[in-house]
C-alpha cells in the first residue's frame, strides 16, 4: 500500500514508479522514513500495550491513520508541524471538529481559538495563533473577535507556509525601510521563534511608514526568494496575481489575499472551497438521521437522550482517534468541546 505523505506540489514531480527519481530523493520527499521512525518510537514507548494486538496490526493501524489524516490528534506540536502532510491533516481535523462554530456564526478571540487548538494539540503555541490573527485583523487590535472561516483560512496559510512567510516578512521590512531590491537580503528560511516579539514589532511600526511598498518590487524579491527557497511556498502565479491587483501593498493585506486565494487552498488540500466551507455531508447526514429519530421517539422530550445522541454522532463523524492516545473528542452541536482522558497510561 502506497501512502502519499508529501506536499501536493512535490507529488507532481515524484512517483515511486518513476525510475528517474532517485531512491534517496523519493524517501526524502515522501517522508516515509520520518513516519517509520515515529512508528517504531511509539511502539517502543508503549510496547506492552501494542504488542498484545500484534506488531503487524500495530503498523497497519499506524500507517492507516497517517493515510486517513487522523494521526495528528493529540500529538505534540513538533510532530504536527514536521511534514506538509501533518500540517494539512491538522488543519482539516480542526475544521471537522469545530465546523459547527462557523455554522452558528459565532466569532471568537485569539485566546478562545487557542483553547480550541489546545484540545487537539496541548502545546500549540500562542505565537502561531497570534500570527494568524494579525493576517485577519491586518495587525490591528488582535484581541478583536474573528469569524471561524476567516481565522481558519489565515491559520492554514500561516501554519502550512510559516518558514516562507517569515522570510517574506524580512523582505517586506527591508523594503519598508527604504532598501533597494538590489540590497535586500533574500533569506532562505527563518523560524517563527526568530521573529521579533509583539512589543518589538509595535516599536518598529512607530518608526516606519505604514503605507505599504511597491507591489512590483515586492514581487521581484519574492520571485528571487522562491528560486532559493527549499521548503514549500505558495504557487508563484498566485502571488503574482495578488500583487498585480494593487498599487500599494502592505504585508498583512498581501497575506490575507493569499489566505483567501482558492488556488492556494486547493494546493494545500486541507480545507474545502469557501463556498463549501460549512458543508460536511457525512456529518450533516448523521445529524439529519438523529433529528428524525428524536422527532418520532416517545422520549423525544428528554434533553439528556438528545445530547447523548448528538455526542455519538460527533464521535462517528469526527476523525478516528489517534492510536497513540486513547482519548475521546466529543464535539457538541453548538461548537463546544469536551475532552476525556480514558487512558494515558
Amino acid at each position: 500500500m502506497f501512502i502519499s505523505t508529501s506536499s501536493p506540489e512535490s507529488m507532481s514531480r515524484m512517483n515511486r514508479f518513476n525510475s528517474t527519481v532517485p531512491d534517496d530523493e523519493y524517501l526524502a520527499d515522501s517522508n516515509v522514513l520520518f513516519y517509520l521512525s515515529d512508528a517504531v518510537t511509539q511502539l517502543l514507548e508503549h510496547k506492552e500495550e501494542y504488542t498484545q494486538f500484534g506488531v503487524i496490526r500495530y503498523f497497519a493501524e499506524y500507517f492507516s491513520s497517517v493515510k486517513n489524516s487522523n494521526h495528528v490528534l493529540f500529538r505534540e506540536y513538533n510532530y504536527i508541524r514536521a511534514t506538509p502532510h501533518n500540517r494539512a491533516s491538522f488543519i482539516r481535523v480542526f475544521w471537522r471538529c469545530y465546523r459547527q462554530i462557523g455554522k452558528s456564526g459565532d466569532s471568537l478571540s485569539v485566546l478562545e481559538y487557542r483553547s480550541l487548538l489546545h484540545l487537539l494539540c496541548p502545546d500549540f503555541p500562542l505565537a502561531m495563533v497570534q500570527s494568524a490573527a494579525r493576517i485577519v485583523l491586518m495587525d490591528d487590535a488582535i484581541d478583536s473577535l474573528m469569524s471561524f472561516s476567516d481565522f481558519l483560512y489565515a491559520l492554514q496559510l500561516q501554519f502550512y507556509y510559516p518558514e516562507f512567510l517569515d522570510s517574506v516578512l524580512v523582505i517586506y521590512q527591508d523594503l519598508l525601510a527604504g532598501k533597494s531590491p538590489n540590497t535586500v537580503i533574500v533569506p532562505t528560511s527563518t523560524s517563527i521563534e526568530q521573529l521579533p516579539s509583539v512589543a518589538a514589532e509595535e516599536t518598529d511600526k512607530e518608526k516606519q511608514p505604514q503605507d505599504g511598498v511597491e507591489p512590483s518590487t515586492l514581487a521581484q524579491c519574492v520571485d528571487a526568494l522562491c528560486d532559493r527557497f527549499k521548503r514549500s511556498h505558495p504557487p508563484r502565479s498566485c502571488m503574482r496575481e495578488v500583487l498585480e491587483q494593487t498599487n500599494k501593498v502592505s504585508h498583512y493585506s498581501f497575506l490575507m489575499s493569499l489566505a483567501k486565494h482558492e488556488t492556494i487552498n486547493q494546493t494545500i488540500g486541507a480545507l474545502p472551497s469557501m463556498a463549501e466551507f460549512l458543508i460536511d455531508p457525512e456529518m450533516d447526514q448523521e445529524l439529519d438521521k438523529l433529528i428524525a429519530q428524536i422527532s418520532v421517539s416517545p422520549g423525544s422530550n428528554s434533553s439528556g437522550s438528545a445530547v447523548g445522541g448528538l455526542k455519538e454522532v460527533q464521535r462517528r463523524a469526527s476523525p478516528r482517534r489517534n492510536i497513540h492516545h486513547r482519548r475521546k473528542m466529543e464535539v457538541e452541536s453548538d461548537g463546544s468541546t469536551e475532552e476525556t482522558d480514558s487512558s494515558e497510561n
